[in-house]
């Protein structure tokens, strides 16, 4: 891929977003959203209830079954000041973090930290499982981004319990209130199973069981993915352009079976732009093992200095060839793929996603899916009263460059 990261001004993907055009509370019924669909430059206006109308027959359609977990934790120090504590990501596996049962350390935001004193422990008192439980903070060390902060608590109870007890659902940045009671039910999926993001994958916010339901009719079975949404995808690019910007990593696993029937499949629809994310990594990941390379990580401009010539269904042989040999169910992956225009998907036909902010990365992945269209689509949903960003209407964008 002949791309020039430094030719890609930033300034080019910005549009004006009224405040009041950004949803902050989610609609009555799910499925009953805006659906903007958009092919070969032409727009339809429709209800996500309908999206099977606009689907084919025996596609695979990829979601993200991560959970997103209760990571805003707030202390009361005697004084009375409050810290609060934004849980990111834990320095071991995720799943391993979550059922700990006595210390975990995690990289955190602190709110408040210029008051934390070193040495002082934070604690407060929780009722867990109709025990009382003792949570402790302890301030460990300032990275460049974050803080590393160590959790210990009384009582033989996992760490995902501890968070459910003692968190709050983390709404993103742009939406302006707390979360409510309902915040805990809607910014997850109805079908949300892996604990461990910070962020809704928000594209699948709208599906519901009568969703499901008409496109099992259309013989269109789910496929999961779990790629955990870190806070970096709220992260703004502040620089001109986008070479200079450093892209979050985050950490996916699929199944032998996924992949199998990612083989198997002629059209895939891709679920939000981390679904997306990661059905490209695993492409590009399985050209690194055909190289002999088995790190499984792919950092955010490892794609575009790899052999592009490898098709989507080689590059997934070759991941199926290394988990049977490796005799594991689960592929356990990181990615910081940085997906910008010019770039060449290989896996999805289309793209289900909501209306994402200016000047971010997600809009730069909309841009490289449909190309200049973006503009057209995002144009066509502000002159049409669409909502935006996390608790937003849907989009279904069909890629641009198919025959």
């Amino acid at each position: 891929m002949n791309i020039k990261p430094d030719k890609i001004f930033i300034e080019e993907y910005n549009y004006d977003l009224p405040g009041q055009r950004i949803a902050n509370f989610p609609l009555a019924e799910r499925d009953r959203s805006k659906l903007l669909v958009y092919e070969k430059g032409v727009i339809k206006d429709e209800e996500f209830l309908n999206l099977s109308n606009y689907l084919p027959e025996n596609a695979a359609l990829v979601l993200n079954n991560t959970k997103v977990i209760e990571a805003r934790i707030y202390f009361q120090k005697e004084s009375g000041g409050v810290i609060e504590i934004f849980c990111l990501e834990p320095t071991t596996p995720v799943e391993q973090a979550m059922r700990e049962t006595k210390t975990a350390q995690w990289q955190c935001l602190v709110g408040g930290a210029s008051k934390w004193k070193h040495g002082l422990v934070l604690q407060k008192i929780l009722h867990v499982k109709d025990n009382e439980i003792i949570l402790s903070a302890r301030y460990i060390s300032k990275q460049e981004d974050a803080f590393i902060i160590e959790f210990s608590w009384t009582g033989n109870v996992a760490f995902s319990d501890i968070l459910f007890a003692a968190g709050n659902i983390p709404l993103p940045p742009y939406i302006k209130r707390k979360a409510e009671k309902e915040d805990a039910e809607r910014y997850q999926t109805v079908f949300a199973r892996h604990k461990g993001s910070v962020a809704a994958p928000t594209a699948a916010l709208h599906f519901t069981e009568n969703v499901f339901n008409s496109l099992t009719n259309k013989h269109i079975h789910p496929l999961y993915v779990t790629l955990h949404v870190g806070a970096g995808t709220f992260k703004p690019v502040k620089t001109e352009t986008i070479s200079e910007h450093q892209m979050h990593g985050e950490s996916f696993a699929v199944t032998r079976s996924l992949i199998q029937a990612l083989l198997e499949t002629e059209k895939i629809i891709a679920v939000g732009t981390t679904a997306l994310r990661t059905l490209e990594s695993l492409h590009w990941l399985g050209v690194k093992i055909i190289n002999g390379q088995d790190d499984l990580i792919l950092e955010q401009w490892d794609a575009y200095n790899l052999n592009a010539t490898i098709t989507y269904k080689e590059s997934l042989a070759a991941l199926l060839a290394y988990v049977n040999k490796k005799g594991e169910e689960q592929l356990h992956c990181r990615t910081s793929l940085l997906i910008v225009p010019g770039y060449k998907f290989k896996s999805a036909q289309a793209l289900i996603t909501n209306f994402h902010q200016p000047k971010s990365t997600l809009l730069l992945l909309v841009a490289a899916f449909i190309g200049a269209d973006w503009k057209q689509v995002y144009n066509h949903a502000l002159q049409n009263n669409y909502r935006f960003l996390s608790y937003g209407d849907s989009s279904l964008l069909w890629r641009n460059d198919q025959p």
